[in-house]
């Protein structure tokens, strides 16, 4: 029995939205082995940052869709950190109510920086204080799994676009004061560019340096002659809008590569932090 719950379900939102990303080729879950998903395994919450633009929150019930298809009969909620329904601390509260004792918290993060290292930990304790006896578990970030490199050339490649030595690609973040959480963006620019005959790969951020008119400028003058922008982003929003609006200032034909989405490689990402969550001496052998 499909169990996904969250802001649809809760909020009565429709999910009749048509899908702005497609799920691209199918990717198996590999379950642990002695793990179960049946009724008695705890809930999964998938745990999205929130934005103030609608697509954001769209995008992330159309994965948490994908979550559920790849594991039927696992009870998949989603929460919000803030400014999207329902907020995170309202789906603890409610997993409390129904009696459950234990609940993973998985966050569709792509880096380890602020929101990982304080916002959520707070929040969990903050849930746990409420309800004595609930253990949250909190998974590892998202990134940067290797699967999410796979998602970022699916991207690319559903603009037609292949490798090619003419071609200069921009992986473009968010952005953090975290400078670790920024290299770990830099290393995946590294790594695309070594799986592919680019002229350059490198990497830019909405939110700090280098910027993308900088980042472009740097693949031009390594001989990139065409310019293709891959969003190292899980939704689209306003970050994503001015990245976009930016790149067209200064190169106004730019492929533009939908963001990781709800990518079946995000879900089986999202199904593994879960398992080694729940079964982590089954990961660490």
């Amino acid at each position: 029995m499909r169990a996904f719950r969250g802001l649809s379900a809760r909020h009565g939102a429709s999910r009749g939205v048509a899908p702005q990303v497609n799920a691209g080729p199918a990717v198996p879950w590999r379950v642990v082995p002695g793990a179960t998903r049946g009724s008695g395994d705890a809930p999964l919450v998938v745990v999205a940052h929130g934005s103030r633009d609608p697509r954001s929150a769209a995008t992330i019930r159309r994965l948490a869709d994908v979550v559920c298809r790849l594991a039927p009969g696992l009870d998949i909620r989603v929460g919000f950190l803030d400014l999207s329904e329902p907020l995170l601390s309202d789906v603890l509260d409610d997993v409390a109510a129904e009696g459950h004792r234990d609940v993973v918290a998985v966050p569709l993060l792509l880096g380890n920086a602020f929101h990982s290292k304080v916002d959520l930990p707070a929040l969990v304790a903050d849930a746990e204080q409420r309800s004595p006896g609930l253990r949250v578990r909190v998974s590892d970030v998202l990134g940067p799994d290797p699967l999410l490199l796979d998602a970022v050339q699916g991207r690319l490649a559903e603009t037609g676009t292949a490798p090619d030595p003419a071609l200069g690609v921009v992986l473009a973040g968010v952005g953090s004061a975290d400078a670790a959480a920024n290299d770990v963006v830099a290393d995946v620019a590294a790594r695309l560019h070594r799986r592919g005959d680019y002229a350059a790969v490198t990497h830019a951020f909405a939110t700090c340096g280098p910027d993308v008119e900088s980042a472009i400028a740097a693949l031009r003058a390594r001989g990139a002659e065409r310019i293709a922008i891959a969003p190292w982003f899980l939704a689209p929003g306003l970050l994503l809008d001015r990245i976009e609006r930016r790149t067209r200032d200064v190169a106004p034909d730019a492929v533009f590569a939908a963001p990781l989405g709800a990518a079946e490689a995000v879900a089986t990402v999202v199904l593994t932090r879960y398992a080694a969550a729940t079964h982590p001496a089954a990961h660490a052998a």
